[in-house]
Parts: structure tokens; C-alpha cells; sequence
């Protein structure tokens, strides 16, 4: 599949006349619990010629693409990523650390992490993670729930909690945030996760109460720790001289 996927990639580069910088794995397949049918979240930062920066005139700044055989792209023109870095976007920085890259310009991908790191707002990340959370919680109180649903609620559940205990982004790979739960919820998630990966998507499964209340539980303990957590670094200048270094190379 990589192969097929880097394809894809080169038919954008061509199609767009843009430079793919990076590519990666985002979704349930990054995350480590992908169901057999979950499609392939392929996430990527390109880059146009130098004139495209100079226009006066706003541009699309947006790439995406669906197949036939489930290759779900979306990509981000550089200088968009670069602002939404400054705003230590989660989706961005959870792409930049995936466990699952198809491809990346090596010098660029390095320095996009530092900055991620050096950027880093606990609380900005924080308060997206909880807000993700929250918007499923409602249906993983239903008494039937897609089990996409309530691994999508703990997988954020557990990055706040990271957050607020080691004030760092958390880990991309699901199985680093387990440690973050108590034996008997890891138990629960891991039969769980057995189930998902021989079910397609479609699947529901019987509420679970011990996982709903550990969700509503961490809920209240990110939303009641959000106050204490900083904000991250402004590097305007920095992020500046890195993107009119890139879009000169």
C-alpha cells in the first residue's frame, strides 16, 4: 500500500505543481487501532514556487483527495502549517511525530519538529483534546457504541491527561497513552481493541459502563487542571527566516 500511496503523491506533486515536504499517517491506522475496513489518512505539507507567496490575491491553501480504494489525503500549503504551528495545532503536530511516514524531506521534517516542541502550548493542545472528548461523550453513553467512538474518546481522554502530568505533547501511538489508565480500564481497552480489529466499522457494541465512567472521570480531571497548565513560546521571527527559507530552496 506505501507504494501505491507515494504514487498518489507524485500524481499531486504534478497535478498541482507543488513539492511535497512530508506525508504521514494520521486516524485510528497511526493511532494503532484501525479496523479492517478503516481507511488510509494519508496527511501532507507541500509547497508551491516562490511566486505563489508574492500574489496579492487570497489562494487556496488546501489539497485533498479521496480513491477508490480508500486513500483519504488531505494536505497543507507550508505556510499554512507554519501559522498553525505557531498556534501549536494538535493535528499538525500529531502528524509531524506519526509512527507511520510515507515520506519526508529529512532536514525539513527535523526542524518542523524542534519548532513543534519549542511551540508547544499545554494548555492550547489540552483544550482541543478535551473539547474532542467531549463531543463524544454523548454517544458513548448510548447503550450501543461504535467502538470507533469510545477509542476516539480515550485516546484524547489520555492525551490530556498526559498533558497535565508531563507537560509535553503526548505520544501519537495509542498503546504509549495506556500507562495513563488504571490496570482494569488498560484490561477493558485492550479486550476492546481485540474486538475492533475483527470488526468493521459499522459495528456496535454493548455500553461499557467501567469505560464511560473512567471517560467522565478524566473529563473532570483535565477540565478542572486546564487552569494550571502555560501556554507555549512565540517564535515569530524564527518561524518567519524558516518559512522564506524553505519556499527559496
Amino acid at each position: 500500500m506505501k507504494e501505491k500511496i507515494l504514487q498518489k503523491l507524485k500524481e499531486i506533486e504534478q497535478l498541482k505543481n507543488v513539492e511535497i515536504l512530508f506525508a504521514a499517517e494520521s486516524g485510528s491506522r497511526a493511532w494503532g487501532f484501525a479496523s479492517p475496513d478503516s481507511d488510509y489518512d494519508i496527511r501532507f505539507i507541500y509547497k508551491h514556487k516562490p511566486e505563489y507567496y508574492l500574489s496579492l490575491w487570497e489562494q487556496t491553501d488546501v489539497i485533498e483527495f479521496m480513491t477508490e480504494d480508500d486513500l483519504d489525503g488531505s494536505g497543507w500549503d507550508l505556510r499554512k502549517s507554519i501559522k498553525l504551528l505557531a498556534k501549536s495545532n494538535a493535528p499538525l503536530i500529531e502528524w509531524l511525530f506519526s509512527p507511520i511516514v510515507y515520506f519526508q524531506n529529512d532536514a525539513f521534517a527535523k526542524q518542523m519538529q524542534e519548532l513543534a516542541v519549542e511551540c508547544f502550548s499545554p494548555v492550547a493542545v489540552l483544550h482541543h483534546y478535551l473539547g474532542t472528548t467531549k463531543n463524544f461523550m454523548e454517544v458513548c453513553e448510548m447503550e450501543e457504541v461504535k467502538l470507533k467512538s469510545y477509542f476516539y474518546a480515550l485516546r484524547t481522554a489520555l492525551a490530556g491527561k498526559w498533558i497535565i502530568e508531563n507537560n509535553s505533547f503526548p505520544p501519537v501511538a495509542f498503546a504509549d497513552l495506556l500507562p495513563m489508565a488504571p490496570q482494569n480500564i488498560q484490561d477493558k481497552i485492550i479486550e476492546l481493541q481485540n474486538i475492533k480489529a475483527s470488526q468493521d466499522e459499522k459495528y456496535l457494541h454493548p455500553k461499557e459502563v467501567l469505560i464511560t465512567d473512567f471517560l467522565l472521570e478524566t473529563v473532570q480531571f483535565n477540565q478542572e487542571n486546564a487552569s494550571k497548565l502555560g501556554s507555549g513560546k512565540k517564535l515569530n521571527e524564527e518561524l518567519d527566516l524558516f518559512f522564506r527559507g524553505e519556499i527559496m530552496k
